[in-house]
Order: structure tokens, then C-alpha cells, then sequence
């Protein structure tokens, strides 16, 4: 082999792998499909399995520095880094088989996106998530967040020192509706200085539930709205449908055509405001009826079971709203009949199309 031959094949080998690395440094914003799946592939290594008994490939480019204890309601995160071109990667964890885990997911009442959280007698959670009164979250998720902020914001200190200004966010499935709400925190620690404001967050919200109203959702979107985050579902995942969501009157804007309806009905006739106040009352009272028990159930039976693990844990006031709506600008992996053919829809494995390997395969059939 002549030295210019060898010169030629060593080029071919290294050009694409140098062009793979280049794509994190420094971060560049739109969706990646490169990029998002090396995400995958770091966030299965949450599983607590011997390295020989993953399915899904290790990642190529980063390697795990950090793993924090396990904290909250079972939540637990990691930090990879890529030395090569300093970026590292918060990788928060799903939901796992635990109880308390579910737990999390189940205390779906919805609050303020600004306030206090009482976690522990040692620990308030002060956050700011939206600068809208109306915009709302999940609870359990907050919770979640709460916890595993007080433990990233040193090791974000740290790399910060090291040098390492480009921090992609990665959760998957609960990991992602934490990501979602970590990710507005961190926008505002940077726009009130107690954060460097020359760090550049990326996120992605992988297979996850919906986190919020549609007030927190159009504040997210507006700061993603560059390209900086991510949505990522599959259209087969039943996940990102969760959880059970309830629109009525007054989680509409302030200013709508049912605000006045009471002095709208007073000057109709006799016969036609009888007629139209029971039609109303009809398509009204089952929204508020239904929300009156999801606050029941999933707001303080859901918050006693919590207490059980969080005994200081202080249940706050609930905003009278359960509008769950899907947030962030949203890449769809689009399940198609080669998909069915390698994940079959299967009544007894619920989370066959949630799993990393599905959104693997799909994200690799991407342009």
C-alpha cells in the first residue's frame, strides 16, 4: 500500500467520525438526529443492569462521571461529559418499577408555575417556571425537579469552572417531564444572574408525558423557540397522552365569550333563557364534576401516599385546573408498517413502543 493510498483511507475513516464530533461542540441549535440518539443511548445506561445485559448500544461519545444517589420519590441523574470538545450531559432517569416511582407520576394535581414547595424542614424548593399567574404543572414532577436541582447545581458550578459552557438536558419518559420543568428553572437562574448566563442548555424531552397547561406551554415554547428544545414522541406511545387531562370554562384567558354568560342570559326572554342556561349547565357542570375528582384522587389521596415517603413534605394549594396539554416545539417519529413489523402493537407489554430500542429505531429511519 502506497503512502498516498494509506493517506486516502485513513482520511475516509476519520473525516466522518471527526464530522460526528463536531456536532457537539459547540452546541448547535435544531434538532439532531445524530445527537438525540446518542441522548438515547446515554439515558439507558439509567438501568441498573451489568454492562453485557444492555440491547440498546453504549454511547460513542460520552462517558459517565456522575451518578447521583437515589433522592425524592426514587429520582436519580447523571453526568457525561465529551472532553473532547467540552460538552456534558444531564441525564435524568424515567420512572422505575418502584411504587414510589409511580407514585410521582400518579400526584398529577396541577400547581403555580411560580412559588415555594415545602420538601423537606431542611429543604424549600423556591421556583420559577413561568412568569404567566395562569400557567400551571404537575405536581409529582416538581417534586421530582425539586430534589434533583439541589444536587446538579454544584456539579453545574463545576464543570462551569472547568470550562464546560455547553450542557445538553436528556429524560426520557418521566425523565423527560422533569426535563421540561428543570429546564425552565435553569432559564431563569440564568435571567436573574444567580447562573452564568454564557451556558448554553439544549433539551430533550424524550417520550415524555405532558408537564403542564397551555400557559406553561407557550412560555416554554417561546424560550425553545430558537431551537433550543425538543419534544420527541412516538406516534405509538400511549406515554405522551398521560396524564388524563380536563379542559373547562375557566381555564380559558381572561378575557372570552363566556366570562359574561350569567349577564348575556339575563337579557334573553323567559322561555329562551331557561333553555340556554340548562344547555350551558349540561355542557359545564361535567368538566368541573370531573376535575372536583381528579383533585380528590390524584391531588390529596395522591399527597397523603406521598407523605408516607416524604413525611415533611407540606401539601401546597392546587390550582383548580387539570388542562394537561403537549408542550414544546415537537419531533414525530412517525410509526409506519416497518415499525409494527419489528414493535406489534401487544395488550400484555404496555410499553412496547415506549421503550428506548422503539424510539431508536424509529429516530434512525429519519432523513
Amino acid at each position: 500500500m502506497t503512502a498516498l493510498v494509506r493517506f486516502i483511507w485513513i482520511l475516509a475513516i476519520l473525516v466522518p467520525f471527526n464530522a460526528i464530533q463536531a456536532q457537539f461542540a459547540p452546541l448547535k441549535p435544531g434538532f439532531n438526529k445524530l445527537e438525540y440518539a446518542e441522548m438515547l443511548k446515554i439515558s439507558s445506561r439509567q438501568l441498573d443492569l451489568p454492562s453485557e445485559s444492555f440491547k440498546t448500544p453504549a454511547p460513542e461519545y460520552f462517558t459517565r462521571n456522575y451518578q447521583s444517589k437515589t433522592m425524592g420519590l426514587e429520582n436519580r441523574w447523571e453526568l457525561w461529559t465529551n472532553a473532547t470538545h467540552s460538552v456534558a450531559v444531564i441525564s435524568i432517569r424515567g420512572t422505575t418499577q418502584n411504587n414510589t416511582s409511580w407514585l410521582e407520576n400518579f400526584y398529577a394535581a396541577m400547581v403555580p408555575a411560580i412559588g415555594s414547595l415545602h420538601l423537606t424542614d431542611s429543604l424549600n424548593f423556591n421556583y420559577h417556571l413561568s412568569n404567566n399567574p395562569k400557567a400551571g404543572i404537575h405536581i409529582g414532577w416538581l417534586i421530582g425537579t425539586g430534589f434533583l436541582i439541589q444536587d446538579m447545581l454544584p456539579k453545574i458550578d463545576s464543570i462551569y469552572k472547568k470550562g464546560i459552557k455547553n450542557v445538553l438536558i436528556m429524560g426520557h419518559s418521566q425523565g423527560g417531564a422533569i426535563a421540561y420543568l428543570l429546564s425552565s428553572h435553569l432559564a431563569y437562574l440564568q435571567e436573574t444572574n444567580q447562573l452564568p448566563k454564557d451556558i448554553q442548555f439544549k433539551t430533550y424531552c424524550s417520550a415524555a408525558p405532558k408537564p403542564g397547561n397551555l400557559f406553561y406551554a407557550y412560555e416554554y415554547e417561546k424560550l425553545m423557540a430558537d431551537g433550543w428544545g425538543f419534544n420527541v414522541v412516538n406516534t405509538a406511545d400511549w406515554v405522551p397522552q398521560c396524564p388524563l387531562t380536563v379542559e373547562s370554562l375557566t381555564d380559558f384567558n381572561n378575557t372570552n365569550p363566556f366570562i359574561n354568560i350569567s349577564s348575556i342570559l339575563k337579557k334573553q326572554a323567559f322561555s329562551k333563557r331557561v333553555t340556554m342556561k340548562y344547555a350551558f349547565n349540561q355542557l359545564n357542570n361535567p368538566s368541573i364534576k370531573t376535575k372536583k375528582r381528579y383533585e380528590k384522587y390524584l391531588g390529596n389521596i395522591a399527597a397523603k401516599s406521598i407523605q408516607k415517603t416524604l413525611p415533611e413534605f407540606a401539601k401546597p394549594t392546587y390550582l383548580k385546573s387539570f388542562d394537561y396539554v403537549r408542550v414544546g416545539p415537537t419531533i414525530v417519529l412517525l410509526a409506519n408498517q416497518t415499525y409494527y413489523q419489528q414493535f406489534p402493537d401487544n395488550p400484555e407489554k404496555i410499553f412496547t413502543h415506549h421503550f428506548i430500542d422503539a424510539y431508536l429505531f424509529l429516530t434512525n429511519q429519519l432523513n
